[in-house]
């Protein structure tokens, strides 16, 4: 008996059926050859022979990396607030509540409550104070982490009026040439209770208010008007959509002064990026408004129907002309192919034109209207803060946005060009000034014109930077006095510095450690490493103990970096009137008379002064004719804050 195995089986199973798949081939009689068996494995040995395994190293002379949840958390947290605070700073400020948000979710979801590990509790303690610190800011400018505020549409208001409908009885008042450049005005029941409620009724308020706003936008509103071909009457149906209020939104989140969608408003180029909503751009809002209505016109030759369908859409005039045959507002009106705020929406228009065609007949006398809409333009090649705008051209952050009421954020596009408006006749003046700024830091920096009585340091407190930053990027001496109406860059950010390297604390700062204070959020702090600080501080682990004094930049930086407390003279008398000086380079003059006896001693042979209460560097340094520059270069263990008995080693006199 022949054994087959499974091999000998599926060779044979391939051949038949090769076989049988090439009809055209001679069949050859299927040759089968058999495979010997496997021989069986051997038994195993009853008694296996014994075996050593060989000796393991020692593991514990092998250092082994440990996982520690806790750090990675708190890692994972930073690194969500540290995005929060560039988009922050770069004016993202719903994406820089974004991140916070996440900073502070990656703590409250950590596997390890606050409970076990106390690390826990501080991060979150700082991450809230920390974040509460940019809201409370942010609030501050007016905005908080939202975009500016909207105004609420007039038009959500008037659709909530009902005035008495009777079409039929509808009398044609001035028909005029026709054409496209002409409405033609009638009257009836709905059209003179329209009229009633702006002249005498609850509406008045609400349309002087709205004419006397107009003065601002009509020049503009009616040159695009004539412009692209449509009758000048239409600026009235922009005081019904929103009173002329470029910011103005409605309930069903139509934007802008001819209130698109967002839809519709892309339709006609009006883009909505994260930086700006174009259909809240006045000027480039009207002209998509008035090409739409141009195209509704030249779609169902009538203006009526025009602006019916400029409400309800063109597809519902549409229809109704589809069903009924006729082309005519008011028998569609009255037909009810439109909704009751549309069959509102006319005559409302056709009312305000009426009044404004006749405006003594109905009482409303000349109003005194907000001055015309005026302003120069720049081209700005990288996103610029608006609050450096408003200090250039020396106006407020409000009057940029109005004139800019597209901007949704602090700053403007990030785009390879962007128009910007900017205060009438202030053109030139700007562009000197933005070129002082490196384009990379608009969105940081700020400007300054200094005010009476100021000083570097009050400037550095004011923006929440150091008197080194502002001293290095002005070519200026940290303890320079200023003249009044001095104009300085101001560095402000994570680094303030021209080549942005570095730390921003003068060489020996200290920094005092506070409840909650880590070794890395003052690293942080200072723009610098955890190991930097404990290298300079000398210290064996990260632990710190509150009312300790760390080094917080090292001893051996440069000369001159940042004068102590003290040590910042007073600003001198004004200048002459007219006359602007950007800083004085002569030394000031000694703050302090010399006092008659010296506290001095003569350590290791060399002359030291010990501070006593209330003494600045500057006194010490007029009591010994030396400069606080000769104090700072040869006492580079001492802080911004002197201490009673520090050490003050007083240089030689040159000779």
């Amino acid at each position: 008996m022949r054994v087959w195995n499974r091999h000998t089986v599926l060779a044979a199973t391939l051949s038949v059926l090769l076989g049988a798949g090439c009809s055209t081939r001679a069949r050859r009689p299927l040759a089968l050859v058999p495979v010997a068996p496997r021989p069986a494995a051997p038994e195993p040995p009853s008694q296996l022979p014994a075996y050593r395994l060989p000796a393991a190293p020692d593991l514990a002379l092998i250092s082994q990396p440990t996982y520690d949840p806790v750090l990675d958390v708190i890692e994972r947290a930073e690194a969500a607030f540290e995005r929060g605070q560039q988009e922050y700073r770069t004016g993202h400020l719903e994406m820089a509540k974004q991140e916070f948000n996440t900073a502070i979710a990656t703590v409250l979801q950590s596997p390890v409550t606050a409970e076990e590990d106390k690390r826990l509790q501080r991060e979150f303690d700082r991450l809230v104070d920390r974040i509460h610190s940019y809201e409370l800011e942010a609030l501050r400018q007016g905005d908080g982490f939202a975009e500016p505020a909207y105004q609420p549409a007039p038009i959500d208001q008037l659709q909530t009026l009902t005035f008495p409908e009777n079409p039929q009885e509808s009398q044609l008042v001035d028909g005029g040439p026709g054409g496209i450049l002409h409405i033609p005005l009638v009257t009836n029941a709905q059209i003179e209770s329209s009229i009633k409620y702006f002249t005498t009724g609850r509406g008045r308020p609400t349309l002087e208010a709205a004419l006397k706003r107009s003065g601002r936008y009509r020049e503009m509103i009616l040159r695009i008007l004539q412009e692209e071909g449509v009758p000048p009457d239409l600026i009235y149906l922009a005081q019904v959509e929103s009173g002329f209020q470029p910011r103005a939104r409605s309930y069903a989140a139509a934007v802008g002064m001819w209130q698109f969608l967002a839809w519709r408003g892309k339709e006609y180029e009006l883009n909505r990026t994260w930086w700006e909503d174009e259909r809240m751009d006045p000027e480039k809002a009207t002209r998509a408004a008035a090409r739409h209505l141009r195209d509704l016109y030249n779609r169902f030759g009538d203006w009526y129907l025009a602006m019916a369908a400029y409400h309800c859409g063109p597809e519902c005039v549409a229809r109704g002309i589809e069903r009924t045959g006729y082309a005519d507002f008011w028998e569609l009106s009255r037909r009810r192919m439109f909704g009751s705020q549309t069959r509102n929406y006319v005559p409302v228009i056709i009312a305000l034109i009426t009044i404004a065609r006749n405006p003594e007949k109905y009482g409303i006398h000349e109003l005194e209207q907000e001055p015309a809409w005026s302003y120069d333009t720049v081209a700005v090649s990288s996103p610029v803060d608006l609050r450096l705008v408003a200090e250039m051209t020396e106006t407020s952050v409000d009057t940029i946005r109005e004139l800019n009421p597209n901007l949704l954020r602090t700053t403007t596009p990030k785009v390879s060009e962007y128009s910007l408006r900017i205060p009438l006749a202030t053109r030139e003046i700007f562009l000197k000034r933005v070129e002082m700024i490196p384009p990379e830091k608009r969105v940081f920096w700020r400007w300054h014109t200094v005010r009476y009585g100021e000083s570097l340091t009050s400037i550095a407190k004011e923006f929440k930077t150091s008197v080194r930053a502002i001293a290095e990027v002005n070519n200026l001496s940290p303890d320079q006095p200023l003249f009044e109406a001095a104009e300085l860059v101001i560095p402000v950010g994570t680094s303030s510095s021209v080549g942005d390297s570095g730390p921003l604390a003068a060489p020996g700062e200290r920094h005092v450690v506070a409840r909650g204070d880590t070794l890395s959020a003052i690293a942080h702090r200072y723009n610098v490493t955890a190991d930097q600080l404990i290298a300079w501080n000398g210290l064996d682990s990260t632990l710190i103990q509150v009312g300790q004094r760390l080094l917080v930049a090292p001893l051996d930086g440069p000369d001159v970096d940042a004068a102590p407390a003290g040590a910042q003279a007073a600003t001198p008398a004004r200048p002459p009137s007219g006359v602007r000086q950007i800083a004085s380079t002569a030394a000031p003059p000694p703050a302090f008379s010399r006092p008659s006896t010296r506290i001095a001693s003569t350590e290791t042979g060399r002359l030291i002064h010990r501070v006593q209460k209330g003494e600045s560097l500057s006194q010490i340094a007029s009591s010994y004719s030396t400069s606080v520059q000769e104090l700072i270069r040869n006492n580079r263990h001492l802080g911004k804050v002197l201490q009673i008995g520090d050490p003050v080693y007083i240089p030689a006199a040159k000779k």
